[in-house]
């Protein structure tokens, strides 16, 4: 098993070391080093593979020759050029003697029954086709030794599975081997079924194959047979209403699925690369897969190394398996106190990386608060334009208990987070401090900053005038003037508040009837729903949004600016 990996220099990395373990998921935003991490491994891979087949394994010689890799042996490491493996694409640096090439190290250590061993490779860029490896140097001059136990380790990178062709031809094990470094999965999944079927003769493993599909899809595999006189194999299964149907007619996420546990049953003891597991799988079924993948690697004696995106199988792995962010330097957020992972499993992992990646939280009633407040921004040209385009913003149905145990949840992970919330308005406010601020509206409510009649009259002069010109400008104008104080006379025969005023709850005793009306007078469907007020925020005097919106803004933007998102 590999424990641990150190790598230097490698694409997105200058540095890091990660622990690995039985089972590990790595997470965290696209392009944050995930892949590139299996990419690592597989590279060690290829190079241990090559330099134990021209060198042996044992003691190096301090001035032993590397021996060669040209890119296009790089099957699960695709590159156009051989630059593009190294950070930065940088692989020489200028020295006073002259010029020195920039190495990747891939440092690999591991347990295996011989006990613990360490392998460390470098990497030296030649041309665009080609470069060097060899063991990595020491400290002392001299190079690492390759021991034997790592020159036994299996790797397989499995990327997500492609679509599956009508026909596929019988290979033996070495094709069926490059063909999935070569990412073409399609082309392998009935030879790996066929292999579980061959070599179990239709036995245990075949049937434990045969009942984990049925449990997961409701399928019936049929088993593979090989068509001699064309060299193919053909596959089919059946439904649960018994009709059959070739593999091919099956769901990318079946096939996916498959593909993996045939594969693990084929190649017991393998470390095994994945990359997305849960391509392709709707939600229901990906705590399924990853309970009965992680349970045929502990049968088959096989370790999993997963780069995933579905909260599903990260709340899954926290439970017992090891869990890697690469948000900033990546990091395990699993080997905390059992309080911090509680906290972070009850609040969800994704809510982790926001965290880590922006390092301050909004807290809002709802979705319709940011855009009006966007809105706002934008209509007063404030700088919290920039920080509420992406902010990491979690809605609480005003509710500051509610905010205040996400926040403090957060913050086990994250102990220098900073907060703010803005609620509508309540009867009591709980007292903010340094780290979470809390604030509420003096109205009773964020849309209240949109109420105002000559808000209402220019936003129907606008859209009649789109509508057919300055003729139905007037004609929406005075539409709309008729409904305000129709509206207005009903709430004061029913003894409500005005809408002008800070008490109503106008988007729904006010907006809400103002609009139907507005639209059912100009003979159209209601136009403007309670999620497009925002729109309203372009016709609103500024000077109605200098006092206490403008505050809010600010406040945001101070927050904001006082965080600290992970950059290492």
């Amino acid at each position: 098993m590999l424990d641990r990996l150190t790598i230097r220099g490698f694409k997105l990395f200058d540095n890091v070391e990660l622990e690995l373990g039985e089972r590990v998921v790595l997470i965290g935003p696209n392009n944050s080093g995930k892949t590139s991490v299996l990419q690592a491994l597989a590279l060690w891979d290829i190079g241990i593979k090559r330099w134990v087949e021209k060198r042996g394994t044992g003691n190096v010689p301090e001035k032993r020759s590397g021996v060669t890799i040209n890119r296009r042996d790089l099957i699960t490491v695709p590159v156009p050029t051989a630059k593009l493996l190294w950070r930065d694409m940088h692989v020489r640096e200028s020295k006073e003697d002259g010029t020195q090439n920039i190495r990747i190290d891939v440092v690999v250590e591991g347990i295996s029954g011989g006990g613990r061993w360490t392998c460390g490779l470098e990497f030296d860029y030649a041309n665009e086709e080609s470069f060097y490896c060899r063991p990595l140097r020491l400290p002392d001059g001299g190079r690492m030794e390759v021991p034997e136990e790592a020159s036994k380790i299996r790797i397989a990178y499995l990327p997500p599975m492609s679509g599956l062709g009508a026909h596929e031809t019988r290979l033996d094990g070495g094709a069926i081997n490059v063909r999935l470094g070569e990412g073409r999965t399609a082309e392998v999944l009935r030879n790996l079924c066929y292999k579980v079927y061959e070599g179990d003769q239709g036995g245990e493993k075949w049937e434990r194959l045969v009942g984990q599909m049925d449990n997961l899809f409701g399928i019936q595999l049929d088993p593979p047979e090989y068509i001699r006189e064309r060299g193919e194999i053909v596959m089919s299964y059946r439904t649960r209403t018994k009709v059959r149907l070739d593999i091919s007619a099956s769901g990318r996420g079946q096939q996916q699925t498959l593909l993996l546990l045939a594969f693990m049953t084929v190649n017991p003891g393998v470390v095994l690369l994945i990359d997305e597991p849960d391509a392709h799988l709707e939600i229901l079924r990906q705590r399924q897969i990853y309970h009965i993948l992680t349970e045929t690697a502990r049968e088959t004696g096989g370790q999993i190394i997963a780069a995933s995106h579905s909260e599903v199988i990260l709340n899954e792995a926290a439970d017992r398996d090891m869990v890697i962010a690469f948000v900033g330097k990546p990091h395990r957020i699993d080997d905390r106190s059992s309080q911090i992972v509680k906290a972070l499993k009850e609040i969800g992992f994704e809510h982790y990386y926001q965290a880590e990646e922006v390092g301050w939280v909004l807290y809002l009633e709802g979705s319709t608060d940011l855009a009006i407040l966007r809105a706002f921004a934008e209509r007063l040209e404030h700088p919290a334009r920039e920080f509420l385009k992406r902010p990491f913003v979690h809605y609480v149905c005003n509710q500051p208990k509610k905010a205040k145990s996400h926040f403090y949840g957060l913050r086990e992970g994250k102990p220098d987070l900073k907060g703010i919330a803005i609620y509508d308005r309540l009867d009591l406010l709980q007292p903010d401090d340094s780290n979470l601020i809390q604030e509420m509206w003096q109205k009773r409510e964020l849309e209240n900053y949109l109420c105002q009649r000559e808000t209402l009259l220019a936003y129907a002069m606008v859209k009649g005038r789109e509508q057919s010109g300055e003729l139905h400008a007037t004609l929406w104008r005075d539409t709309m003037n008729k409904a305000i104080t129709e509206i207005e006379n009903a709430l004061t025969s029913l003894n409500k508040s005005s809408p002008w005023g800070p008490d109503l709850k106008v988007s729904d005793e006010f907006l809400d009837p103002l609009f139907r009306k507005f639209f059912e007078k100009l003979d159209l469907p209601n136009l403007m729903r309670k999620t497009d007020y925002h729109t309203l925020a372009p016709y609103v005097p500024r000077a109605e949004l200098e006092g206490e919106v403008r505050i809010k803004l600010d406040h945001i933007v101070q927050t904001a600016q006082a965080a600290r998102p992970r950059t290492e």
